[in-house]
């Protein structure tokens, strides 16, 4: 009995710090990932001084429903323009946050989201673009 209440606090204790978003380290990395794992890219383009990005990175990006989603069908990469991080040219938006879905080599399935999106409609946009990814890869494309 002692044992099991000890694995299930170690249990709990882990899902606790298991639930954020699993960012990739830089763009490169995530890319290589994605096409290790054959999954689609969420890419965000972002500030640190965006009011907007500050809003979906608290709200958004930690809902449980939207980590667990991202987490199990994407590959996430977070480019903050005022750290520097690499952004490819053709993703770099004059505002912020852009909010990318790509395909595993990079390139992009749709224009860009734009500005901060509540869970609800985010987690819509994430299964029309799994469904749309999953759909072409099983026509081979």
């Amino acid at each position: 009995m002692r044992r099991l209440v000890i694995l299930l606090m170690v249990l709990f204790a882990t899902s606790l710090f298991a639930s954020e978003v699993k960012w990739a380290k830089n763009f490169q990395s995530g890319i290589k990932s994605a096409k290790e794992q054959n999954k689609p890219v969420f890419f965000v383009f972002s500030r640190h001084t965006c009011k907007y990005c500050v809003m979906l990175d608290e709200t958004t990006l930690k809902n449980d429903k939207v980590i667990k989603a991202l987490n199990k069908d994407f590959v996430s990469i977070i480019s903050y323009n005022d750290d520097g991080d690499y952004t490819p040219r053709e993703l770099f938006s004059p505002g912020t946050p852009a909010l990318w879905f790509l395909l595993p080599s990079g390139e992009p399935m749709y224009q860009p989201l734009m500005g901060a999106m509540d869970a609800d409609n985010f987690l819509k946009a994430l299964a029309i673009v799994k469904g749309d990814f999953e759909k072409n890869k099983s026509a081979g494309k």
